[in-house]
Formats: structure tokens, sequence, C-alpha cells
């Protein structure tokens, strides 16, 4: 039996570095499972669209797709546009949606990663105090899990975490800084909670200019890619309730 064509589910932006760090992730994912097939479609601005990958899909005579929304948190597009976007799917489709990626301790793994790129090593955990910035939601189950993300990396060894968003919700990255600042922390670092860059990423980096460092979204990284694979193994399993037939 074929395993069903992985579609990965992206925001989409005007920023061309958005898709293609999509694609450079995607590329990534394809190479650790060769034996899968992997798509890519964008809710808006981008090309191909969510509803013409699944359109051509069901023309190709295929029928289980695993969609999986390229979001760290379950926030409107993982709870409203894309169900909406699935359901008016071709009939013959049988769509699984996987979980969005967060939180994942892989993930926390790679926004450390990327500080120790930007010119931390472990030895500064102690003094340094991190600012997770993410790029907000007006869901308060979004905002929930991001703080919880703060307060379960600072107890690996971080002098402090506070979280902080690019919009929506507050406080906003240079408060955060500032106020890793007034605490005591002897440098301050700016991890951005974010896939790819774009125009909320950029104000992210505005706000950190206060900052020692800042570092790079977490983008086409090896630990993003292992917890899409991740997510759509667990999507695969009969215990998930179908979309459509």
């Amino acid at each position: 039996m074929p395993r069903p064509v992985l579609l990965v589910i992206a925001h989409g932006s005007r920023d061309p570095r958005h898709a293609a760090t999509v694609h450079a992730l995607v590329r990534r994912v394809r190479a650790l499972r060769p034996g899968v097939r992997v798509e890519t479609g964008f809710l808006d601005f981008n090309i191909p669209s969510v509803s013409g990958v699944l359109e051509s899909l069901a023309a190709e005579g295929v029928r289980d797709v695993v969609a999986l929304p390229l979001l760290l948190t379950r926030a409107f597009h993982a709870k409203s546009d894309i169900p909406a976007v699935l359901s008016e799917a071709p009939a013959r489709l049988r769509i699984r949606q996987a979980e969005v990626l967060g939180p994942s301790p892989l993930l926390t793994a790679a926004l450390e990663r990327r500080l120790y790129e930007a010119g931390l090593s472990p030895a500064d955990k102690s003094s340094t105090g991190v600012v997770l910035a993410s790029a907000g939601s007006t869901d308060p189950e979004a905002i929930a899990v991001i703080a919880e993300i703060a307060r379960e990396w600072r107890r690996t060894g971080w002098c402090a975490v506070r979280p902080a968003f690019a919009s929506a919700s507050l406080p906003r990255t240079g408060d955060a800084v500032r106020e890793l600042r007034a605490l005591g922390c002897a440098r301050v670092a700016v991890a951005p909670y974010v896939l790819a860059p774009g125009f909320l990423p950029d104000r992210i980096a505005r706000g950190a200019a206060e900052a020692d460092v800042l570092a790079d979204v977490l983008g086409a990284s090896p630990e993003v890619a292992q917890v899409l694979l991740h997510r759509y193994d667990a999507a695969r399993t009969p215990a998930l309730t179908a979309i459509g037939a």
C-alpha cells in the first residue's frame, strides 16, 4: 500500500525569502525520507495554492494525503483556515490533518543551536537572558504555549527566558530585552521562534537592536525537518479521524 502524500501547508508571504526557506525545508524532508512524496502548498501570496495541489493530486489518482500545517502553534490558521481549505478538496481524496510542529524538544534544540551559531556557547547560558520571540497571536492557547516553552527552556540553565511577540500580543521584543537587562543578565540574546524570514521576523530583528546576540530563524534546520516527519508519521495512524471519505 503506497504511503500517503505529505502535503506541507505554508502560510505564504510577499517576501521571497519565505517561499525559498519553505522549499529548502521540504528538500531536506525529502532527503530524510526518500520513500515519501512531499508536496508544498501555500495559503496565500505564493503558488501553488493548497487547493491547486489537492486538485492535481486527485487528478493523478492519489488517494491518501497527510496535510501538515507548517505552523509552530495551534492558532487561527490551524484551527480554521486550513480545515476550511481541506474540506473543499476533491471527494476522492482521504485527507488527515497532522498536528502543528510545536511545541517539541527538537524545536527547542534548534533554537539553542541557532544561538550557538550566532556566537554564544554552552558556557554562556547561566549569564545570558534569552528572549523567545514569536510572531504573536490573538489565540490564548497559542500565547500560553509560547509562555510554557519559555518556562521549560529556562530550566535548562539560562539566566532567564522571556517570551515576546511581534504582533497581536505583548511584550514586544525590545521591551523583553530591556527587562532582561534590568534583571541583571550579563548578556541578552534574541531567539526568533519563527520558521522563515518575512515581515514579522524583520520586526523581531528590529526589536533586537539593543540585544547582544540575534539568532537566525529556525528555517530549514534538521530539527524542523525531523519534527515534520514525526507529525507525518503520527497522522498516518488509523486512530486519527480523516477529513473526507
